[in-house]
């Protein structure tokens, strides 16, 4: 059995500041490649804004090849406009890796939350610290909405390698009967 690897890139969403990451799962061994953050505060125009994530999206698509997207999908808010403004950064998005014909998973927010903390409420610091735990090698980012994106490659990475995906069982003892090599 050779060595598998898989390049998924996680993104948290925002017309402000979206934060990304890259992982590479290596044998099952996450790795954090590369973090940042794409800030376009400074633009005052939001189809500038949307060009900007557009470039550093195409950009870092193309240089670090990612094999599957991970993007935190909408949640709902009470700004109709600004919830309008992030669906179309999320398409932007979406639209360059379906281009390239890399697979999109999209991730609530709490589903996020919970795959990471165990808690679906968790706030942007908890998660950091989960994440600080988890990769103890690895230079986590200072941003939070870098932190956010690496979540969201970190769950879709953590769906990947779930027994139970895309599987149905009526119970544990229907999972062991299963799957009667994964339990000792």
């Amino acid at each position: 059995m050779g060595i598998t690897s898989k390049r998924i890139l996680g993104i948290d969403p925002g017309t402000v500041v979206m934060g990304y990451a890259l992982i590479e799962v290596v044998d099952n061994n996450p790795k954090i490649l590369h973090t940042g953050v794409v800030k376009t505060g400074k633009l005052k125009d939001h189809y500038l804004k949307l060009k900007q994530i557009f470039i550093r999206t195409q950009h870092l698509m193309n240089e670090y090849l990612p094999d599957e997207l991970a993007i935190e999908s909408p949640f709902y808010g009470k700004d109709i406009q600004a919830m309008l403004k992030l669906g179309r950064a999320q398409g932007i998005v979406m639209g360059i890796a379906l281009e390239k014909d890399i697979p999109v998973f999209e991730y609530a927010p709490l589903r996020v939350k919970q795959a990471i903390t165990g808690m679906g409420r968790a706030s942007k610091e908890q998660v950091a610290f989960f994440l600080r735990n988890m990769f103890k090698d690895d230079e986590l980012p200072k941003e939070l909405d870098a932190t956010d994106a690496l979540a969201v490659a970190v769950c879709h990475y953590l769906q990947l390698k779930s027994p139970l995906k895309g599987k149905s069982y009526k119970g544990w003892g229907d999972f062991v009967k299963k799957n009667p090599g994964r339990v000792k």
